[in-house]
């Protein structure tokens, strides 16, 4: 099976304007949720006036529309949902981005661009379709296709203002643009595993017109994210045949680590905090000036010793880690050395391919699963204490006599978007509603 890349998602509040400052762009809505992990990809959120507890009837559903089969996340912004699906009605595969009305669920347009699928994408255990999570900055959304077809499309009106085909361009593997493009400055960063010698690449966000291009690694199914770490901004990029720091205004490689990985197991998103890089089970120090890879546990680093999940991303906590592991059970990890203080298998069943998406969020957690439960939790080095669990959506994806549902959900205005193959739902998580 080709696992996709799964994460937690992250909301951090900023004022507006101290957020515009920063970025020296306009910044979208606090509360918003407008790219893969939340608006600083960092696996938190900060919204107030959240229920502590869902209502005995469940959770209240706003609305719900249906969309096709693919693994983008939901993405919110200025008041509008954007869900990037494929429709596959052989010969035909036509890759979709829809634009709903956060309130409501109002279709307000959809942009279609058909794609060349192969025979086999039609067969649903397959697994074809786009994954990579659109990204939105101003009045522009930025999509990655599932063969490297990049857009800049208006989010107001769905009109393209610009493409740049990377799968035309350059030699790109088939359906294998999985990770989620971000966004550094001017650049729009896009991690295809194109080659030769562009596999990371970036692109002028206003014209799509190639800055720089770097590596012949292959892709896997992570995400990149940037640091502050060692003095200098860090593009981390986590590749089948490597671990590595790039400068995002450049693409000159700080530091790269051999490291080949299974692209079944490639699917955390690296998480840092302070001096601490975490790549699924791998813990580095990323203090080093210059940066370098000082690499802190396991001591073997096999992908068995540091793999905590092929589906999942772990949450880094303080001292402590969250993270789905193996068949689906959640652990607690000390972050200085690994150790396992406690495991559960009280989150989903026991199985082959299970994902727990965990969202700290007000002291607690929302734990999204496979099985399409939304489940809110405390999470401590003491234990887990689960106290409430409501089903939002159902599981689709068949695998091995099982169906799964595995877009991490999107949180914003306090409100849970989620998608599975055949609809986007929004349910409310509001206090007192």
């Amino acid at each position: 099976m080709m696992q996709m890349r799964f994460a937690t998602l992250l909301f951090k509040a900023f004022p507006a304007a101290v957020l515009s400052l920063l970025l020296g762009t306009q910044a979208a809505r606090a509360a918003d949720w407008p790219q893969f992990r939340g608006p600083a990809r960092d696996g938190k959120w900060a919204e107030t006036g959240i229920l502590d507890s869902f209502p005995r009837e469940g959770l209240k559903i706003k609305w719900r529309q249906p969309v096709g089969g693919g693994w983008p996340s939901p993405v919110v912004a200025r008041g509008r949902v954007f869900v990037l699906d494929v429709e596959l009605i052989k010969p035909v595969a036509r890759e979709r981005l829809h634009c709903f009305d956060e309130k409501t669920g109002t279709v307000l347009w959809v942009y279609a661009c058909d794609e060349k699928y192969s025979e086999w994408t039609y067969v649903p255990e397959r697994g074809a379709g786009p994954t990579a999570t659109p990204i939105v900055e101003g009045d522009r959304i930025y999509i990655v296709g599932s063969n490297g077809n990049t857009h800049c499309v208006n989010a107001k009106t769905g009109k393209v203002i610009w493409e740049k085909n990377i799968g035309q361009e350059y030699q790109v593997a088939e359906m294998s643009c999985r990770p989620s493009p971000l966004i550094e400055g001017r650049l729009l960063i896009v991690f295809t595993g194109a080659k030769p010698g562009a596999s990371v690449m970036a692109l002028d966000k206003e014209t799509g017109k190639e800055v720089w291009k770097t590596s012949d690694d292959p892709v896997s199914n992570s995400s990149p994210i940037i640091i502050a770490a060692g003095g200098k901004r860090q593009l981390i990029v986590w590749s089948n045949s490597s671990l590595a720091s790039l400068d995002p205004a450049s693409g000159h490689a700080f530091w790269r680590e051999p490291m080949v990985t299974s692209g079944n197991d490639s699917a955390a998103t690296p998480v840092c905090q302070g001096n601490r890089l975490l790549v699924s089970g791998l813990m580095l120090d990323a203090s080093a000036d210059p940066p370098a890879a000082v690499f802190r546990w396991p001591e073997v680093r096999v992908p068995s010793k540091r793999i905590l999940s092929n589906t999942s991303t772990a949450v880094l906590e303080g001292e402590y880690i969250y993270s789905a592991k193996g068949w689906g059970e959640l652990v607690c990890l000390e972050a200085a050395t690994g150790r396992q203080i406690w495991s559960t298998n009280g989150v989903t069943a026991r199985k082959n391919g299970a994902s727990i998406n965990i969202t700290p969020q007000g002291g607690g957690y929302f734990l999204f699963t496979d099985e399409g439960n939304l489940i809110r939790a405390k999470l401590s080095p003491a234990g887990y204490r689960e106290t409430s669990r409501a089903h939002l959506i159902d599981p689709t994806w068949p695998f091995a006599q099982t169906k799964y549902v595995y877009a991490p959900p999107a949180f914003a205005n306090r409100h849970v978007f989620a998608r599975n193959e055949g609809e986007v739902v929004c349910a409310s998580l509001e206090a007192g509603r």
